[in-house]
């Protein structure tokens, strides 16, 4: 692989954050950013943010793109932090985004003028779109099933696949999101087993299985033979009847709330009012939408 990968691990949320780099031409991309949030007393700050920032300006790198795997549910994105201090860098984020935000304006009762066409990203990627950043190549291959807008990136022979696998220990995402499904995660992980076993996978979350240490990187083969939820040997329906068992016995993410409602808007933190207050809007008793696209929510009574 000509590029390089640097790797970010935040403890907080077990995310990774990779910056991608040509160490000839210095262009870079920077793959899911972190803005860091404490949510008992409704804190952020840009701790990952800086480090990743750091790391780029020590190296005298060009960032030319932040992609986001996937709307995420688990942690805030930190890709408009990075547009401040690097005003040329483009957000890019596949075009499934748009599904995801309608599903999300009606949860959040967003106003009625917040766009659901993904305007507010710089770029949508298309299925299988290659995108020429700089020196560097990247195919962008749709996996839906954890959300409807998961993109895996394929550089060279390295593959980003977010939420979709773990390493081989941890199995792969849930798929009880708005939209997800266990089917689509399904097929999405054997296209992506059709790849070359020595493929490189960078995974986007490590929870530790046992407490071991952080890993990250593994490879096609080795997910087909080892992943604990989806090796290349299961059969679609002996997976799909796991992983929706499976997703019924599982809390909701932590930061669903304030993660979605900041990352469906491209990672923006809502406008402060009169008081230069920024504030969170948090549904009450908004339950696992059923399958219709005419009632995406069920509310409760409480």
């Amino acid at each position: 692989m000509k590029s390089q990968v640097e790797s970010f691990f935040d403890v907080r949320s077990s995310t990774l954050t990779y910056v991608v780099y040509d160490p000839e031409t210095k262009d870079a991309l920077i793959i899911d950013p972190v803005l860091d949030y404490e949510p008992k007393a409704s804190k952020a700050w840009t701790e990952s943010v800086d480090v990743v920032i750091d790391f780029i300006k020590s190296n005298e790198l060009k960032p030319l793109y932040i992609l986001e795997t996937h709307p995420h549910a688990d942690h805030l994105s930190g890709s408009q932090m990075l547009k401040v201090a690097f005003p040329e860098i483009q957000l890019a984020i596949g075009d499934g985004i748009r599904a995801v935000q309608k599903t999300f304006k009606m949860v959040f009762d967003l106003p009625k003028d917040f766009p659901t066409d993904g305007s507010q990203f710089d770029c949508l990627i298309e299925d299988n779109e290659v995108l020429n950043i700089g020196s560097i190549n990247v195919k962008a291959i749709p996996t839906p099933g954890h959300t409807p807008a998961c993109m895996s990136f394929l550089i060279e022979d390295a593959l980003f696949v977010g939420d979709l696998l773990f390493m081989p220990d941890s199995g792969s995402g849930r798929c009880d999101f708005p939209g997800g499904s266990a089917k689509d995660m399904y097929e999405s992980v054997h296209r992506l087993y059709e790849l070359a076993d020595e493929t490189l996978v960078f995974v986007g979350h490590d929870y530790q299985p046992g407490g071991r240490e952080v890993k990250y990187l593994t490879t096609i083969g080795e997910q087909k033979r080892d992943n604990i939820a989806l090796n290349a040997e299961r059969a679609k329906q002996d997976f799909v009847t796991w992983r929706d068992a499976r997703d019924q016995t599982l809390d909701a993410p932590q930061l669903i709330f304030q993660s979605m409602q900041v990352n469906v808007d491209a990672g923006a933190l809502p406008e402060p009012n009169g008081h230069k207050r920024r504030f969170l809007k948090i549904p009450i008793n908004v339950f696992r939408p059923p399958a219709s696209e005419e009632n995406p929510i069920e509310i409760l009574d409480a």
